[in-house]
This record gives structure tokens, C-alpha cells and sequence, in this order.
């Protein structure tokens, strides 16, 4: 789960924040968008087959989110007396996601329909409406698709993360409408306790789900997955931040310098189902990290690793990210070995290329467009247009055939390394 973008405009300049206090997560972040490019990098290379710590750019997408949603969400109540506007927030938030995620689902489905397998198309239209209704990764639980399978044949299985994110945005708005209410001081120590404690319970919901022989339960299950989303809103609240602004900026550059060192390290160990720490807390660990690392970053931005995460390679592959991770798997699977004629770091230098192309496309065709140049995409032309695009892709979907009985024996093993 790669994911969102900071939710204000790419082009808004970095503003250093006074030295006293650390800035307000409703501002741009720059280093954030390297952060952001990092972790889709490892989601890459890890689907790639060339980084088995990879998977874990997931949970730092997760954590990021939880950072930055709460932050304009709390901005907000604070500028209305305590008060969200949750229409205007999944408004804003469907905008910046929806219209991505329904053309690389009709793209994919029609891509796999000329091109692909057909048992690739099979599960595609099973799992697609799944998909639109951002309940994936439930569907993959009860289905059993097993996350760390060595082949896969379901074209959209990483979406089980976009899924997640999405149930958090339905629901951690809702609580937070309860929680911030009231005097402002109490009502950010109400939201911190309610984020540390739910981040407590996902954790020992994780460790007492976990079972040896399948992982993907507790991997994909927003329940034992939210304490990464929780962590991140944790280090968004008034107590952590006023915590922050007591640390001096070259003691946060030097904590950040740590926490990135150790996070990349534990990349390097790190190996999916092989390793069962990872379920017994060490996933949450890795999120605690990851939070910290926010908070220093938003503390201290010019600071040696603030400036290395700026820099614009990163800068501009975490602006992109999104439609990189919703596009990644379904290049990976079609563009196979065999279709390519290309193997190894060749047929990944392909793929990265193709990928970035069609992000940077969405983005400049799709996603920008709809986010700040279409007033027609907010309040009720925007809600009608909606139902308009999934009536389209329900349409879509009722109209490409199902495979015939038998065509879906294909040798799995000559398809890519497991997705997520």
C-alpha cells in the first residue's frame, strides 16, 4: 500500500516552520514525498524479485496516511470549534483517489481481456467488484488467497491495502467527530489516547490471530493492520507535537538520521513469511519507527536526512506514487518473462519505465485534472458523477465474458513472484 500523495497541491512551496514548534502536518512536507518515494520503491523492487524486505514500503504508506489525514482533520476541528465537515473529507478524499483507481481497474480488466491468461481474466472479474466496493482485502481472507503464495493469478490482489486505507477513512473520521470535541487540549489528549489504545488492541489482535501455516489473515486484516494507521495519527496529535517542538533541530536531524538507519535494516532482514517476528510485534515496531521518523522529519525537514528525502528524484517518485503501486501489479503479471523475452534486471528496467509512464499519464490526464481543475467533480455533480463511473464499470464488467470452462489451466508457476 502505496498510496495518497500529502493532500495539499504539489506545487505549494516548502515553509520552514518557526524553531519552537514543528509544522502543522496541513502543511507540504517535502521530505514526506521522498519518504513516500522510498517506501513505492521497495513495494517495486519487492514485487520485482529483488528485495525481500520490500513489502514493508506497505506499512510505511500506512503510517503516512494515519500522519497526514489526521493532522487536516484535527486543523480542522480546531478552526471549527471542534466540528468536521465529513462530507466535504470523503468528498476530498474520493477526488484524490477514486478516479485513478477506476481507470486502472477498467484499463487492467480490458488489458487482461485481450491480452492476458485466462485465468487471470477469471479471477479479475470475481475480484474486481470486490475491489470497487474497497472491501479486497476481506474477499482475499475469506478466499483464502494466501499473501506470501510463489505465483499469483489475481491480477488486482495488491489492492488489499488501498482497501484498508479506505476503511480507515470511513471510520477513524467518525471516531475522531466524537473525540475532538470540546476544549482543545482535551480533546487532543482524547484523540491521542483513543489512537494509542486502538493501536495497542490491533496489536494484540495480530498476535493472537497469527497462525504459522497462513499469515495473510492477520497481513490483510484492517483490524490487525490499523495499528500502523494509528501509530502514524498518534504522531499527529497535539501531545506528540508539542513533545516535538521541546527537541532542537539538530537533535531531531540526528534521531532521524537513527531511525532511518534502523528502518533500513530492518528492510535488509526482513523476510515475509519467514519471518514470524514480524506477526509477534515486530510489524509494530517497524510502524513505531516509521511514526517517529514523521515527527522528527516534520520537527527538523532541512536536516541531512530531510534534504536527502527532498531531493527530487525521490520528491518526484513519491508525487507519483499512488499510481505507481495501483499499476505495478497488473505491468508485473502481464508483462511476464515469456511475453517480454526479458528476465532479471533487463526485464525490471522495462517495467519500471513502463510504470512510470503510465503514472506520471495518470496523474497529468487523471488525477490532477479532477483534483483541482474540475469543479464539477465537488458536491452533487461530483457525488452523480461518481455513481456515474462504478454504474460504467459495473456496466463494464457485465459485458466482458467469462472464460471458458477449462481455459483456466495454466502452469502458475511460469507467471511472477507473489504480489501484495
Amino acid at each position: 500500500m502505496p498510496l495518497p500523495a500529502t493532500p495539499s497541491p504539489a506545487h505549494r512551496r516548502h515553509r520552514a516552520a518557526p524553531s519552537a514548534a514543528p509544522p502543522s502536518p496541513r502543511q507540504h512536507i517535502a521530505p514526506l514525498d521522498g519518504l513516500r518515494g522510498l517506501a513505492v520503491l521497495g513495494v517495486l523492487f519487492f514485487h520485482a524479485g529483488h528485495f525481500a524486505g520490500g513489502f514493508l514500503g506497505v506499512d510505511l504508506f500506512f503510517v503516512l496516511s494515519g500522519f497526514l489525514i489526521t493532522g487536516l482533520l484535527l486543523k480542522e476541528a480546531r478552526a471549527r470549534d471542534g466540528r468536521i465537515d465529513l462530507l466535504a473529507f470523503w468528498g476530498r478524499r474520493a477526488r484524490r483517489l477514486l478516479p485513478a483507481l477506476a481507470v486502472m481497474l477498467a484499463g487492467t480488466l480490458l488489458l487482461v481481456w485481450a491480452l492476458g491468461p485466462p485465468i487471470l481474466l477469471r479471477y479479475a472479474l470475481e475480484d474486481g467488484p470486490w475491489v470497487a466496493g474497497n472491501l479486497a482485502n476481506w474477499h482475499f481472507v475469506a478466499d483464502r488467497v494466501g499473501y506470501w503464495d510463489s505465483a499469483d493469478t489475481r491480477v488486482f490482489s495488491h489492492l488489499w491495502s488501498i482497501a484498508v486505507e479506505e476503511q480507515f477513512y470511513v471510520v477513524w473520521p467518525l471516531v475522531l467527530c466524537l473525540a475532538a470535541r470540546g476544549r482543545e487540549r482535551a480533546a487532543g489528549r482524547r484523540v491521542a489516547t483513543v489512537a494509542a489504545a486502538g493501536a495497542v488492541v490491533s496489536l494484540v489482535l495480530m498476535i493472537v490471530l497469527t497462525t504459522p501455516a497462513d499469515t495473510t489473515r492477520v497481513y490483510e486484516g484492517t483490524d490487525t493492520r490499523a495499528f500502523s494507521l494509528l501509530l502514524g495519527a498518534l504522531a499527529a496529535t497535539p501531545p506528540v507535537t508539542r513533545l516535538m517542538s521541546g527537541v532542537g533541530e539538530r537533535a531531531a536531524g540526528r534521531w532521524s538520521l537513527v531511525l532511518a538507519a534502523g528502518i533500513g535494516a530492518y528492510w535488509l532482514v526482513a523476510d515475509g513469511q519467514d519471518s514470524p517476528s514480524l506477526f509477534r510485534g515486530g510489524l509494530f515496531l517497524h510502524a513505531l519507527a516509521a511514526a517517529l521518523l514523521i515527527a522528527f522529519l516534520a520537527r527538523a525537514p532541512r536536516t541531512p536526512a530531510g534534504r536527502f528525502l527532498a531531493a527530487a528524484p525521490l520528491h518526484r517518485l513519491g508525487l507519483v506514487s499512488y499510481s505507481l503501486y495501483l499499476w505495478h501489479w497488473p505491468v508485473y503479471l502481464l508483462l511476464s518473462e515469456e511475453r517480454l523475452g526479458l528476465e532479471g534486471a533487463p526485464r525490471t528496467a522495462v517495467l519500471l519505465a513502463a510504470l512510470v509512464a503510465l503514472a506520471w499519464l495518470s496523474k497529468v490526464l487523471v488525477e490532477d485534472p479532477v483534483r483541482f481543475r474540475a469543479p464539477w467533480a465537488k458536491g452533487r455533480t461530483g457525488a452523480i458523477a461518481l455513481v456515474a463511473v462504478f454504474a460504467a464499470l459495473a456496466a463494464l464488467w457485465t459485458a466482458v465474458p467469462q472464460p471458458r470452462t477449462g481455459e483456466g489451466s495454466v502452469d502458475v508457476t511460469r507467471l511472477v513472484p507473489a504480489s501484495g
